[in-house]
């Protein structure tokens, strides 16, 4: 795998025995042991997860607030008054950089800083009583979506309760200087909770679960937020953001399609791109699929039509041309157990 980027964690993964795989261009760890295990170990206790592959974006002055837009999803972090910073897939570091300097108000400096950033992902019920004691202050009362800057292992850390696995969980930037020291003091605090590191085809299985929509999948440039079930996250009656004229006119004519929750019926895997049909007839297709190592089945999110989006309604997945039952159910599929209590 030449020419691939590496996160400063790359020598640690290969030291605890990672099988690593190309994404968005870096060098990853996919697995430790097992999916199943870390996926199992998140669900139950708390995975630990390198994801310094996104990107970061901090957008400073008075005009920094003014600028917004739809064509990524991200989170947003408002450190000050005229002061944000945003967290953006690893695949869309530079369209979103470009973006965001050609929308910027003149008086807002727009940095990628990207560079400069390690990400780790503590996710799982265990992952505040392992978090706990590292950090001052303290991070028991940061609800779900708040941060707080505090110190974690000898240096200064931006912690979010936020994730991408549909457990409770944090995530954690540092400079990318402080990442592998860091990454280690967690795993040591945590293993006697049962703490794993975990790779990114966990991420994948808990994220599906969640049925958390990833970029390229169910979210690209010609998808909009009502379409994928993120209507929540856009506040058409403030309006003055790019593309809030189109979204309106899509609310008030009715959606094309609605993203769905399938879980199949007979034997078989859903994979993206495989058709979604009714009566005969193709009406969608699945946007991401795969097995459920918590439900023990295979589960989908697929585009279907308003008409057939209800829970329970019947399709077929199309796999290699034979259809297998499949049922609308609602997302998410899997619920995050609480957090555990502390010690």
């Amino acid at each position: 795998m030449t020419g691939l980027r590496r996160t400063p964690l790359y020598e640690s993964h290969r030291r605890l025995d990672a099988r690593m795989v190309e994404f968005s261009g870096f060098e990853m760890p996919v697995q430790y042991t097992s999916i199943l295990e870390e996926h199992r170990a998140v669900r139950e206790a708390a995975g630990l997860f390198d994801v310094s592959h996104m990107g970061q974006i901090a957008l400073t002055g008075p005009g920094a607030v003014a600028t917004g837009g739809v064509v990524d999803d991200v989170t947003v972090y408002r450190l000050a008054e005229e002061v944000l910073f945003l967290c953006v897939n690893a695949a869309n570091v530079e369209k979103d950089y470009r973006w965001v300097v050609r929308h910027a108000a003149p008086d807002t400096e727009v940095r990628n800083t990207s560079e400069e950033t390690g990400l780790l992902a503590l996710q799982g019920p265990a992952s505040a009583e392992i978090l706990r004691p590292l950090c001052d202050p303290p991070i028991d009362e940061l609800s779900r979506y708040a941060f707080d800057r505090v110190a974690l292992a000898g240096c200064t850390a931006l912690v979010s309760r936020t994730g991408y696995t549909g457990s409770d969980g944090f995530e954690i930037y540092v400079g990318v200087g402080d990442l592998v020291r860091v990454f280690d003091t967690l795993l040591a605090a945590g293993k006697p909770s049962g703490l794993v590191p975990a790779g990114l085809g966990a991420r994948d299985t808990l994220r599906l679960e969640a049925a958390l929509p990833l970029y390229g999948h169910e979210l690209d440039d010609t998808t909009t937020p009502l379409e994928a079930g993120l209507d929540r996250f856009v506040e058409l009656e403030r309006g003055g953001f790019l593309g809030a004229d189109a979204i309106a006119r899509q609310r008030a004519a009715g959606l094309p399609r609605r993203l769905v929750g399938l879980v199949l019926e007979d034997r078989g895997v859903a994979r993206a791109g495989y058709p979604v049909a009714h009566a005969g007839r193709v009406v969608g297709s699945v946007t991401s699929g795969g097995p459920s190592p918590t439900l023990g089945g295979s589960i989908a999110l697929a585009w279907a039509p308003p008409e057939l989006s209800a829970p329970g309604t019947q399709l077929e997945v199309v796999i290699r041309g034979r259809g297998a039952r499949a049922r609308v159910v609602e997302t998410p599929f899997v619920r995050a157990a609480p957090a555990r209590a502390g010690r």
